[in-house]
């Protein structure tokens, strides 16, 4: 596929975690895409990511991925966003502060066939965390 092509897919993948569309997530990742970025204790493939998406989903309502950069080579691309929200909801143990978080990500994704076979992610963890008042 072309890398516009497969920067269409990254759009699609990161519209369908905006907009809480499970179907359309679940339908753009292989059953076994390997995350490199999934929390701990969760199990692998689209199972686990999925479970991810809806962890934070519960915790941060109103989520909402900004893209910042997206560059596309041969099968991957690479995006810089800004994920924004409100934190309503437990997030892995840290009860609701109803605090805004802003928070810098890269996601790169290894793309097949119009589909996502591999995930690496690197967000500023350490910055979320001082945000809801846990550092």
């Amino acid at each position: 596929m072309s890398t516009e092509a497969n920067k269409a897919i990254a759009r699609r993948v990161v519209d369908a975690i905006n907009n809480d569309d499970e179907a359309t997530f679940l339908e753009l990742l292989v059953p076994d895409v390997v995350d490199h970025y999934v929390l701990p204790g969760l199990p692998p493939g689209r199972e686990g990511w999925n479970m991810n998406r809806k962890i934070l989903r519960t915790a941060f309502p109103d989520a909402c991925w900004h893209e910042d950069d997206l560059f596309a080579e041969g099968d991957r691309v690479v995006g810089r966003y800004t994920l924004r929200g409100t934190h309503r909801g437990d997030f892995l143990g840290i009860p609701a502060t109803g605090s805004a978080i802003e928070v810098s990500n890269i996601h790169i994704l290894r793309l097949v066939d119009g589909k996502v076979v591999e995930h690496w992610g690197h967000g500023d963890d350490m910055g979320l965390m001082r945000q809801l008042g846990a550092m």
